[in-house]
């Protein structure tokens, strides 16, 4: 049975280095899942981080900690509406950029808060990644950006990642004209794969109102309640 997704929110977060309007091969390939996203009625929004004048830290809002300007506020806006997060990011030296590694800074940043159920703010979220690059690295940048998410409070569904990558070394990117990156059917198949179980998910967890309460809330552990913690001599 076809289920609705319309009242679902996704945001891309694609951490390429290069400022709009320049070609982005990440975001080649984030936009095929973006356009499966639309074609089922999520409310879907794109967005180059490098764009803004984001600071370094790891505070919601770096203004009045030694920085004049930060526009991670408005795009934490947005990333608290979403229900669904995909982060974007090339390769360089087999890492994800260091844009990726700011925004999951500044997403760390803001862990701490609690939403209306008393929980750390990205519950009830789920969360994915897309990849592209020359060189090898695929898997070992999803590995970190997928733990973090996770240790935030993002739900990870099943195969939350996909990316391509061309020969080792200098040679056509995903975008390039005969690098056959928009044609791969491993990579089509698995970005697809990733879209639909990050939708489904997110659709489970929002007519669950999330993720259950009970034994995750800071606020009742700050209270003296356990959560029928053990006897310590039991341990």
């Amino acid at each position: 049975m076809k289920k609705d997704y319309s009242d679902l929110k996704a945001l891309f977060l694609n951490c390429t280095l290069k400022r709009s309007p320049e070609l982005s091969h990440t975001e080649g390939l984030m936009k095929i899942s973006r356009h499966i996203m639309d074609e089922n009625g999520i409310t879907t929004e794109l967005l180059r981080p490098v764009d803004y004048p984001i600071a370094h830290g790891i505070y919601s809002d770096m203004k009045g900690r030694g920085w004049e300007e930060d526009e991670w506020p408005d795009i934490f806006q947005k990333v608290d509406e979403a229900d669904i997060l995909i982060l974007g990011t090339p390769i360089w030296l087999g890492e994800k950029s260091s844009v990726c590694s700011k925004v999951i800074e500044r997403l760390y940043g803001s862990s701490g808060d609690l939403n209306m159920h008393g929980q750390y703010a990205y519950y009830g979220k789920v969360g994915g990644t897309l990849i592209t690059g020359n060189e090898d690295g695929i898997k070992h940048c999803a590995m970190g950006i997928l733990y973090a998410l996770q240790h935030i409070g993002y739900l990870i569904p099943p195969q939350a990642d996909a990316g391509w990558i061309g020969e080792a070394g200098p040679g056509p990117s995903y975008m390039d004209e005969g690098s056959g990156g928009p044609e791969n059917d491993f990579t089509n198949r698995n970005t697809t794969f990733m879209t639909w179980n990050l939708m489904h998910m997110a659709r489970m967890l929002k007519d669950a109102d999330g993720i259950p309460a009970h034994g995750n809330q800071r606020s009742k552990w700050d209270a003296g309640c356990r959560f029928d913690f053990p006897n310590p001599d039991y341990r």
